[in-house]
């Protein structure tokens, strides 16, 4: 059996615009959340469509594609690797964050999308 590894693939709609940062220096970083839906019928043969949100982080050289190509509304496909994080907030709360670290990415839809 092949080496199991951490990898999620996604197709989705930025939510959006991507929010960058540079840190120590010059090392950008990316984030924005992208929308998958899934689409099921109930037992009344109603459509339901449910929307989940995902939160995407890319670090360096595609960090600087997403601040030069990407926004809002666009479609994408997303590959990298789950992974999650907890924080402190300013009122002394622990946050728990699930996002997937970006490791390679394909613009689906045109710059200018909806």
């Amino acid at each position: 059996m092949n080496t199991i590894s951490n990898k999620v693939q996604l197709i989705g709609h930025l939510g959006n615009d991507p929010e960058i940062k540079t840190i120590s220096g010059n090392r950008k970083m990316a984030r924005f959340s992208i929308a998958t839906n899934e689409v099921r019928f109930n037992k009344a043969g109603e459509k339901i469509t449910e929307t989940q949100w995902h939160n995407i982080v890319f670090w360096g050289s595609l960090a600087a594609v997403c601040e030069k190509y990407l926004s809002k509304g666009q479609e994408v496909a997303v590959e990298g690797r789950l992974g999650y994080r907890m924080y402190t907030d300013k009122e002394n709360i622990n946050r728990f964050i699930t996002e997937i670290t970006g490791t390679d990415l394909l613009m689906i839809s045109n710059r200018k999308a909806g």
